[in-house]
């Protein structure tokens, strides 16, 4: 019995090896097929599906701040609005105190009153400047008919003195007589000449009265009291001051959120220094920074998908690529990389390409500036929609 057990153990040991050897080499077959598999598979992806795209996780949200800077200084009067508070374009953020700016309307109000009244002086004296130049052509003419005068005496003064020589040499008058005549004569001479001052006197108060009239109207020349170059000025003066009085009610330039707000009530603001900045959180995009080697085949206009870790991969974002950089990141750094060293190491540099993000899915599910995003640029889209 022993014997027979003895003689069927090898048997049955000798039929099992073929068994083992064919279940390993099954395993072996599949084994293979699984890696011929994965390799078509990834072949497959990466011709059709991966070089028709490019994506990236260094990725982030960013927009265009609008800074709030008071256009006017003085005191803080209220702050209406804090940190995180969603703003209106015109909404009010700021109050200055304005006292001292009502004042200064009220002072060019006042100096456009003096302007206008000065004008108006002008043209009054034109009128009066215009009776002096026709009072002097009146002196004028007195005077030469003076003058006219004084030639009628002076005439028969030396008529009378010739008829007397002539009788003063028969001695038919007396010595005096003719003497008198001599001195008639020369006070007639005389008179004419003071009649010649007299005409020169008044032709020149003629032109200096029609002077003054010819430098009066250019103060007024092709002008009306409105239109009159100091009265427009005063007119500037005031608007000006109208402007900076507006300015001390500072309001939102554009909607957003409010955030690094750095002024508070009795604070004194300076013109041009920064009080908060409003976020236009509507008009996000994002910097999506690519290696330089995935940009060869991406250009403006290309879509985009996008997702954020704030909201996962449930909400995809669609974009289109706006443009490019014009440095790398490390180009713009404070402290530029040193590449002209003995020790240099190739970095692959990374180039910030703008994706513009669509707004009705920003207004559904909102983002903030900084947050990190997953961007895929889909290489085969259409691009002639920016170019």
């Amino acid at each position: 019995m022993n014997v027979a057990i003895s003689q069927v153990q090898p048997d049955d040991r000798a039929s099992g090896r073929p068994a083992k050897s064919s279940k390993r080499n099954r395993l072996l077959l599949i084994f293979v097929g699984a890696i011929i598999l994965i390799v078509l598979l990834w072949w497959i992806w990466s011709t059709f599906f991966a070089s028709h795209s490019q994506s990236t996780e260094n990725a982030y949200t960013n927009v265009e701040l609008a800074q709030v800077t008071p256009l006017v200084g003085g005191p803080v009067k209220r702050v209406a609005v804090t940190n995180t508070q969603a703003v209106r374009a015109g909404q009010v953020l700021v109050e200055i105190d304005d006292t001292d700016l009502q004042l200064a309307v009220a002072q060019a109000e006042a100096a456009l009153g003096r302007a206008r009244r000065q004008v108006r002086q002008v043209l009054a004296n034109d009128a009066n400047l215009a009776g002096q130049v026709g009072a002097r052509s009146a002196d004028v003419a007195s005077a030469q008919a003076d003058l006219l005068r004084a030639q009628a005496d002076f005439d028969k003064a030396a008529l009378d003195e010739q008829r007397r020589a002539a009788l003063a040499g028969p001695g038919a008058i007396s010595a005096q007589e003719y003497s008198d005549a001599q001195t008639l004569t020369r006070q007639a001479r005389a008179g004419v000449t003071q009649a010649q001052a007299h005409v020169v006197a008044a032709q020149a108060a003629k032109r200096a009265a029609a002077g003054a009239r010819r430098a009066n109207e250019v103060l007024f020349e092709d002008a009306t009291v409105e239109t009159h170059p100091d009265v427009l000025a005063a007119k500037a003066r005031l608007e000006q001051a109208r402007i900076d009085l507006a300015r001390t009610v500072i309001r939102a330039p554009i909607d957003g959120v409010v955030d690094q707000r750095r002024v508070a009530v009795g604070q004194r603001v300076q013109p041009g220094a920064p009080v908060m900045v409003v976020v236009p959180v509507q008009s996000l995009y994002v910097d999506a920074n690519f290696k330089e080697g995935q940009l060869r085949e991406v250009r403006p206009g290309q879509p985009a998908t996008l997702t954020s870790d704030l909201y996962g991969s449930k909400v995809v974002y669609h974009g289109r690529v706006e443009g490019f950089a014009g440095g790398s990141g490390s180009a713009f750094a404070a402290i530029p990389a040193q590449n002209a060293t003995g020790n240099w190491i190739k970095v692959v540099q990374r180039l910030p390409v703008r994706i513009r993000l669509d707004p009705k899915e920003l207004r559904e599910h909102p983002l903030r500036v900084g947050l990190s995003m997953h961007a895929e640029i889909d290489l085969s889209g259409d691009d002639r929609h920016d170019r």
